[in-house]
């Protein structure tokens, strides 16, 4: 792998590619439908990508909540799977934290599927910490059929002071 990693914002001209390998990232799960066009076209000056040699490694979708003047949330990360544990996913984070301050808020949010082991970990590892929910499974809390039925999500929260 190289070494050298380039992070840009996200523009229009990137959904394409990524909707393209979306699913195999995922190991063969359909996933591209919960990833829009819009968040491309709307949300550049918060959403990354990282490239190394010009392939898109990884990207972030988020944005600064309209309805809460101290929140930003991560919508959708993605990272190739060669590129795992690499630091990606945190360079991609690190610098969306930056954004965050910049834009004068100071809370993050995103959410996970309660099955999702390694992202749940992972945002753990980052600083996040799990909302309460109203159910548990192996000792993660989650919300049940938070984004419809059978949609379970753990719900995450960082305070960036």
């Amino acid at each position: 792998m190289p070494a050298e990693l380039k992070l840009r914002p996200v523009q229009s001209t990137d959904y394409a590619p990524i909707i393209a390998v979306l699913d195999d990232w995922w190991g063969g799960r359909a996933m591209a439908a919960m990833l829009p066009k819009l968040f491309f076209n709307h949300f550049q000056e918060s959403s990354l990508v990282v490239e190394a040699d010009g392939l898109r490694v990884g990207f972030l979708i988020g944005f600064h909540s309209p309805r809460y003047a101290d929140e930003s949330y991560i919508h959708f990360v993605g990272v190739h799977p060669a590129w795992r544990k690499s630091g990606v996913g945190r360079l991609l984070y690190e610098e969306f934290f930056k954004l965050v301050l910049a834009a004068g808020r100071h809370t993050v949010r995103c959410v996970t599927s309660p099955l999702n082991r390694t992202s749940i970990q992972f945002h753990l590892r980052m600083g996040f910490v799990i909302e309460p929910g109203d159910s548990e499974r192996d000792g993660i809390s989650y919300h049940q059929d938070y984004d419809g039925p059978a949609e379970d999500r753990v719900l995450f929260v960082k305070r960036l002071d």
